[in-house]
């Protein structure tokens, strides 16, 4: 019996869910990949080049590293943009690996078109999120836009909640922002496709929805994760279970202590009032997630050590386990840990 988990991703998945995204907005609005993050947790290297057979022409990522890293895997030709931008000394990365910058202020700017004068880019602008992007101000001390810069983009806060006031406060900045400009204007992650055309505009970019996410409900599942018993043992009424005893026994039972725990992605908060599935029968967390093990009560549960626990898959989503522990899909997905054995369909 091997300790180690399995964590299988379904390509096919991630491209039918970028497909189905892309049929959401108009013929002419591009259907960018975020990849960041290891494909948040999924493998950026297998994903990125699923994507790029699928017909992906443009990725995101979040550092120069991940874009060389991506570069390598997808090939010449799909445009890699970097969401955290430019700094002085990464030049020789975006070289090598052909990647462009979102340039997210006016030092980032003025750096990028010394440096590299004529060489593609983005702009980012701020519409109300208040973390990066360049303010009206700045924006203007730029002057008319180069030709090299190829998106105009901004980032929205609310998107995931189409009753917000601010989706609509961001809508008619950027509106103001970006009027007469020549570039490609992108404003929507995968919430803000789905608050509708008016949000679409020239490119959207895709990444919670690629990987089975919420808020798009109608997205294939991606990833399952299954964990082996490696050890069950009975308890009597009374007893704990666990860091801080947190947990005890209301009746004789037993306990079923699996290999994966928060360095897997199990986030300390899940603990008690999450459960895994053994033969698609929920069992319940008992006690505290310790880094390596997870315990579970299995007193109305047949198992056996060597037995696999389901902690992701069909009985349990990403959002179903992130409710239960008081997060967002996001976190339990780029939470997952590089112990599982990975299989990939």
């Amino acid at each position: 019996m091997s300790l180690n988990g399995v964590l299988t991703i379904d390509l096919e998945a991630i491209v039918a869910n970028w497909r189905a995204l892309d049929a959401l907005s108009e013929p002419e609005t591009q259907t960018a990949a975020v990849v960041k993050a290891d494909a948040y947790g999924c493998g950026a290297t297998k994903v990125g080049g699923a994507l790029a057979r699928a017909g992906a022409g443009t990725f995101f990522v979040a550092l120069p590293s991940e874009g060389a890293e991506l570069r390598a895997a997808i090939g010449p030709g799909p445009q890699i943009y970097i969401l955290g931008g430019y700094a002085v000394g990464d030049g020789g990365l975006f070289d090598r690996h052909d990647l462009r910058p979102v340039l997210n202020s006016a030092v980032q700017a003025a750096a990028w078109f010394q440096d590299r004068p004529g060489a593609p880019c983005a702009v980012q602008i701020d519409t109300g999120m208040n973390r990066l992007g360049m303010e009206a101000h700045e924006l203007a001390s730029l002057g008319p836009l180069p030709d090299c810069v190829q998106i105009v983009m901004s980032h929205m806060g609310c998107a995931d909640d189409p009753a917000h006031p601010l989706n609509a406060q961001q809508l008619a900045e950027f509106r103001r922002l970006t009027e007469g400009l020549g570039p490609t204007l992108s404003l929507s992650a995968t919430a803000g496709l789905l608050l509708g055309p008016d949000y679409h505009f020239g490119l959207t970019r895709m990444g919670i929805g690629l990987y089975g996410g919420w808020p798009f409900l109608e997205a294939r599942r991606v990833v399952a994760a299954h964990a082996p018993i490696i050890q069950i043992r009975d308890l009597d009424a009374g007893e704990t279970v666990g860091y801080g005893a947190t947990w005890i026994a209301e009746r004789p039972g037993r306990i079923a202590t699996i290999s994966a725990g928060y360095a897997d992605g199990l986030i300390r908060a899940s603990g008690n009032g999450c459960a895994a599935y053994i033969g698609g029968q929920p069992v319940p967390f008992a006690g505290r997630v310790s880094m390596d093990l997870v315990t579970l009560d299995v007193t109305d549960c047949a198992c056996a050590p060597g037995d696999m626990a389901e902690v992701l898959g069909p009985n349990q989503s990403i959002d179903d386990l992130a409710s239960a522990a008081g997060t967002i899909g996001h976190e339990i997905l780029t939470a997952i840990g590089s112990r599982y054995r990975r299989e990939y369909r």
